[in-house]
Formats: C-alpha cells, structure tokens, sequence
C-alpha cells in the first residue's frame, strides 16, 4: 500500500495509508472510533491511548503510544517521522502524566 507524504494527501486515505500505521494499528484505532486519517486530527495521542486501554481491559506496550504520537502528529502537518523518533519524549511525558495521577 501506498503511504501518504503529507496529511493533505492522507485525508482521502484509509488508516493504513498513513506513516508507521498497518494493519493491526489501525484495528485498534478502529476500536476507539477513528476510522480515517482525518479522526487524528486535534486529537491527543495519550488520551486515545488511555482511551483504548480502558475500552479494552488491555495494558498495551508503550510503543504502541509512540504510533499515536506519530500518526497524530502527521495529521497535525508534521513530516512523517518513524514511531520510534517518539520514545523518549513519551518516555519523559509519560512519567510527568503518571506522577501527576498518583
């Protein structure tokens, strides 16, 4: 499949058309109601994650986090970076929101 350079190209895509998004990570943004590139627009990433957790009873590894960062941040007109350039800022973020909901 073809993937998408710019989010301006991605609008009339599928999920699956977008940077670092395949099969099964778009079923689980399926699962939380995004259904098409522009669903990820605005949207924040952590709370989606948080989102499709909680929808599904399932602790899902943190890089699947990153993915979110990344496709959201394509949508919002960033180049498209792999997941992993996310880590550490999730890394940094993630501890500040967890240590904020203790």
């Amino acid at each position: 499949m073809k993937k998408a350079k710019t989010a301006a190209e991605a609008e009339t895509m599928v999920l699956e058309a977008l940077p670092n998004i395949g099969p099964a990570v778009a079923g689980y943004l399926r699962e939380i109601d995004i259904h098409k590139p522009t669903d990820l627009k605005g949207q924040d990433p952590y709370v989606l994650f948080q989102q499709l957790c909680g929808q599904t009873g399932v602790d899902y590894d943190p890089c699947l986090l990153d993915t979110f960062i990344a496709a959201t941040r394509f949508m919002a007109g960033e180049p498209p970076l792999p997941w992993y350039r996310y880590t550490k800022e999730r890394q940094k973020t993630w501890k500040v929101n967890t240590l904020k909901t203790s």
